[in-house]
């Protein structure tokens, strides 16, 4: 996402957001954050319709950020909506903790069990286990198909 999207969601004016990020540059390594380069920021212009540089608008190269570095703002900004969101990625890591606790206890039971039933029972502990792996998801094919 781009630094002007992001201070609109968290609240912010892009010059805050991005000073908040320039004191912090070491929070926000290659994989967080990247700077468009000029020919990126005018075809951005050129796609969304914005100001040139000599009538008003951006005079300096937009900040894109990945998931990551949008989780990490939130964490520098100080504004009710980026604190808001820092709380529940808090809330989101430990609600996933324990349920890969419960699933690993899940997993140990089944394993106890197994072991004290005879062959007949091994199918049913497979169906359980299959059941317990998350599914893969089926997307349709993108794109022009031809009729058959």
């Amino acid at each position: 996402m781009l630094d002007s999207d992001l201070a609109t969601l968290y609240g912010v004016t892009t010059k805050r957001l991005n000073q908040q990020v320039n004191r912090n540059v070491d929070r926000f390594p290659a994989d967080f954050m990247i700077r468009l380069t000029i020919q990126e920021g005018e075809n951005l212009k050129l796609q969304s319709a914005t100001s040139s540089l000599g009538w008003g608008g951006r005079r300096k190269p937009h900040n894109a950020f990945t998931e990551h570095g949008a989780v990490m703002l939130a964490s520098v900004l100080n504004s009710p909506i980026a604190v808001a969101a820092s709380i529940q990625v808090v809330r989101a890591f430990v609600q996933l903790r324990g349920a890969l606790a419960s699933h690993k206890e899940l997993a140990r039971r089944l394993d106890q069990m197994e072991s004290g039933y005879d062959a007949k029972f091994k199918v049913v502990f497979q169906a359980i286990r299959e059941l317990m792996e998350p599914p893969f998801p089926t997307r349709k094919q993108i794109g022009f198909q031809r009729g058959a």
